[in-house]
């Protein structure tokens, strides 16, 4: 693909302040070049499978996004599908890579938190963190749902970092843990943990013959149980 292509279609994407999917971008990019996208429908009726200019248009995005053609220049948020991407003006560039830097080392710093506090922990409150581990472990095996065991007060909160200790551990899902990140959250009273486990469970009951998943009560009963134990 020329690079006149690849400038067009930042050009389109330059014209949205936020996220956007990649076939969002392709319709941007189809009604500031209608002649291109004419080119593009005319080009997808000669080939041999079912599509439009406007998805191979959409293809030719998502290729040049996976190959790398736009490196600090765009941002990519793969936690969703369809993937979003938003422009990354100039002016930014240096804050979005110095955040990068900051995010792909975080798990180091994170680990070396957590080593320095299982070394001067005792037996009973590791036992309870590996309680919480394998209790976030089963829900995801018996009911198909993504638990983290988050700290309530994140470690790495630049304000007020918490402590790697059981007190300050929840389970929460893999989606509210990402949007979450690094902000400090008021843990969750033993009932409303249980209660914010209980309802996901039951909004994956509403869909769960659809995936093959078999709920079974007496398995969360026998996890609740377990948490009840120690939570505190």
């Amino acid at each position: 693909m020329s690079s006149s292509f690849r400038e067009k279609y930042l050009e389109a994407l330059k014209t949205f302040d936020d996220w956007v999917i990649v076939s969002e971008w392709a319709k941007r990019f189809g009604e500031l070049h209608p002649d291109l996208l004419e080119k593009a429908n005319q080009e997808a009726v000669n080939q041999a499978h079912d599509t439009t200019g406007l998805r191979e248009i959409a293809a030719r995005i998502s290729s040049v996004i996976s190959n790398g053609a736009y490196d600090n220049q765009i941002e990519i948020d793969t936690s969703e599908r369809p993937r979003k991407v938003r422009y990354i003006p100039e002016e930014k560039r240096v804050e979005h890579d110095t955040h990068e830097i900051e995010e792909d080392v975080a798990p180091l710093r994170r680990d070396e938190i957590v080593k320095l506090a299982n070394d001067s922990m005792g037996q009973l409150d590791k036992y309870r963190i590996a309680e919480f581990e394998t209790i976030s472990k089963q829900l995801k095996q018996y009911f198909g749902l993504e638990f983290e065991v988050d700290h309530s007060a994140a470690l790495l909160n630049k304000e007020n970092p918490g402590q790697h200790h059981p007190d300050n551990l929840q389970l929460i899902l893999k989606a509210h843990n990402g949007k979450k990140n690094n902000a400090n959250w008021e843990r969750f009273s033993l009932e409303e943990q249980i209660e914010y486990i209980e309802t996901a469970i039951k909004l994956q009951g509403i869909v769960a013959s659809r995936f093959s998943i078999e709920m079974e009560n007496n398995v969360l009963d026998s996890l609740i149980g377990r948490l009840k134990k120690v939570y505190c």
